[in-house]
């Protein structure tokens, strides 16, 4: 029998206050209060902490806090990547962002997901599905990107759109529910 991160893992339903979730969660709380609490006089320790806390994180990537997460280590950021303020990746599942991707602030990605059905959800149960950022993507202020979505490279989602399908390479989309409204 799977454990409770195994299942996790797998993205299948997993019930989330299993000791060992809960101290990969407690050890990414303890990183980003330390990324989240350096000085920007002090850029070396900031990449260390930021370094610690995710997967990967490519050269010349720059993310400014406050940064939040649920575990750190399932995101890996690709090189000259750019995260402003206030960016929520709640990487329950893998989080993949390519090399020269803009983040505005506020940007949420979401990976974890929910029973519609109100018993299990009650119960706790929950799973979640993968995001994937490709190369030179911007994602404007206040984006919401959904479990499961793959937006391609070089697509610009506008502020506030909240992406619930995955995006084609090289197009700009808009809205709620995002859509694509013309290419770039």
């Amino acid at each position: 029998m799977a454990t409770q991160k195994e299942r996790m893992l797998a993205g299948e339903l997993y019930i989330a206050d299993d000791p060992e979730i809960a101290a990969d969660a407690a050890r990414a709380v303890q990183l980003s209060e330390r990324f989240n609490a350096t000085a920007t006089a002090d850029p070396e320790t900031r990449r260390a902490a930021l370094a610690a806390l995710l997967g990967e994180v490519g050269e010349g990537t720059e993310v400014r806090p406050p940064f939040h997460v649920d575990y750190g280590h399932h995101i890996t950021i690709g090189p000259r990547t750019f995260v402003n303020f206030g960016a929520v990746f709640l990487d329950v599942a893998r989080i993949t962002i390519g090399a020269d991707v803009q983040i505005g602030p506020n940007v949420q990605l979401l990976t974890p997901t929910h029973p519609v059905e109100p018993e299990p959800r009650r119960e706790k149960w929950e799973a979640a599905a993968p995001i994937t950022i490709g190369d030179n993507v911007w994602l404007g202020g206040g984006v919401i990107v959904c479990p499961g979505v793959t937006i391609g490279e070089n697509t610009v989602v506008g502020a506030g759109a909240v992406v619930t399908k995955d995006l084609p390479p090289n197009v700009v989309a808009v809205g709620n529910p995002a859509r694509v409204t013309r290419g770039v």
